[in-house]
C-alpha cells in the first residue's frame, strides 16, 4: 500500500477501496436476490444490480480521466457487510422475516456506500476536478436513491408481512 501523504492520496485510495465494494457487490447481489419472495423487492434488488455494473464502469471512466488504470484495494468493510448478509441467508427464516433482514442488510451497504461517495465527491471537489466529481455524485445520487427505494419498500410491505 502506498504512504497516504495528501487528499489525493486519500482520494485514490478510497477510489480503489469503493471500485472492490462495487465489484464485491456484483458478484453478491444475485445470490441475495435468490433469498427474496417479494417481487417489488426482487425487481428493485435487479435493478440495483444493473446499476452496480454502471457505477464500476464509472468508476473505472474515474480511473480514466485520472489517468489511472483501473485498479481495486480489497475492501473490508464491504467484505464484512456482506459476509453478515450471508449469515442471515443462512438462517431458517418465514421469507416475510428473510425480506425484511435483507432490506436491512442492504440498507446497511447502501450507508456504506453512501458515506465512501459523499467523501469522494468532497475530495474530487477539493481537489478542483469537477468532471470526476459530477461522475461520483451521479453515483452518490443513485446510492441514496435505493435508500429510500428499500426504506419505501420496509415501510409499505415488508415490515408489514413480517410482523404477521
Amino acid at each position: 500500500m502506498a504512504k497516504l501523504e495528501s487528499i489525493n492520496d486519500l482520494f485514490m485510495h478510497e477510489l480503489k477501496d469503493i471500485y472492490h465494494a462495487e465489484q464485491q457487490l456484483v458478484d453478491a447481489l444475485p445470490t441475495i436476490g435468490e433469498k427474496i419472495s417479494s417481487s417489488e423487492l426482487k425487481s428493485t434488488m435487479e435493478m440495483h444490480l444493473g446499476q452496480t455494473k454502471d457505477q464500476v464502469k464509472r468508476l473505472e471512466e474515474v480511473f480514466d480521466k485520472l489517468g489511472q488504470s483501473p485498479q481495486a484495494e480489497k475492501c473490508q468493510a464491504m467484505e464484512g457487510l456482506l459476509d453478515e448478509c450471508r449469515e442471515i441467508m443462512d438462517q431458517d427464516a418465514d421469507s416475510a422475516v428473510m425480506d425484511a433482514a435483507l432490506i436491512a442488510a442492504q440498507q446497511k451497504v447502501e450507508h456504506y456506500e453512501i458515506a465512501s461517495y459523499g467523501t469522494l465527491v468532497t475530495w474530487a471537489k477539493e481537489l478542483d476536478n469537477r468532471e470526476v466529481s459530477e461522475l461520483l455524485g451521479k453515483t452518490l445520487d443513485e446510492e441514496k436513491q435505493a435508500d429510500e427505494k428499500l426504506t419505501q419498500i420496509a415501510k409499505q410491505s415488508a415490515n408489514e408481512r413480517a410482523m404477521k
